[in-house]
């Protein structure tokens, strides 16, 4: 068996990673199913291209700027969370460091370790970098891998974006008595896709997710669609 490279994805990196892209992989999917849902119902009312061009560009950057605003906001908040303990932690090592070991040590014990070889790894950790020990394991924060509200936000804009460029170009480019038919069938399509890509990144079995995913696309436009075509048939 060959050792492993420093290339290699490890632990929480590889985890954050799958994180980072299932996240894109569920962002991308509310822009496909919000913008066709908006597109489709306004298809229903109306097969005016430059109407149905500007209803789904307005879904678009609506939804791609909430998403971006909403992630920020949670991840600060996280961010501010993690900033928090570890100032916290780093007051008790410096006013408690004896109690801190004891602590860090029980903690190392719990994980398997014998008492004997816990508190000899607390004391090698504690020497070396006390508030990264604690951090990591009485935390399970890095102080050197805090989470990013703007690498969150950018990411939540941008697979939002790319998600709902799919129903916006299938409902604009086609001739009008395809539309309708190009949409629906490249939004259940593009569904399947990103059903099957979140049940794996999430190690769950893919098609009763696939299912979930198109059943609740199929049926956000076709409720929209029908709202549309009452409305276009009652003149509003």
């Amino acid at each position: 068996m060959n050792a492993p490279t420093h290339d290699e994805a490890h632990g929480g990196t590889l985890g954050a990673r799958l994180n980072w892209l299932r996240a894109a992989v569920l962002g991308a999917n509310d822009g496909i199913v919000s913008t066709a849902g908006l597109v489709v119902g306004v298809a229903g009312a109306t097969d005016d291209r430059a109407a149905l061009l500007t209803a789904g560009l307005a879904g678009l950057l609506a939804g791609s700027m909430s998403m971006a605003a909403g992630e920020y906001v949670s991840v600060s908040t996280q961010r501010d969370s993690e900033k928090a303990a570890l100032a916290l932690e780093k007051r008790e090592l410096r006013d408690q460091p004896e109690a801190e070991l004891e602590e860090l040590a029980d903690l190392l014990q719990e994980r398997g370790l014998s008492r004997e070889v816990a508190r000899e790894a607390a004391e090698q950790l504690t020497e070396r970098d006390a508030l990264r020990a604690h951090a990591r394991v009485e935390l399970g924060i890095d102080p050197d891998d805090l989470t990013n509200p703007w690498h969150a936000a950018w990411a939540s804009f941008l697979a939002f974006t790319v998600g709902a460029l799919l129903p916006l170009l299938a409902i604009v480019l086609p001739p009008a008595g395809w539309r309708l038919w190009v949409t629906v069938g490249s939004v259940l399509a593009a569904l399947v896709l990103t059903g099957w890509s979140s049940a794996r990144l999430g190690a769950a079995p893919p098609r009763r997710a696939v299912v979930r995913n198109v059943a609740g696309g199929a049926l956000a436009m076709g409720v929209t669609y029908a709202v549309g075509t009452l409305l276009g048939a009652a003149g509003v």
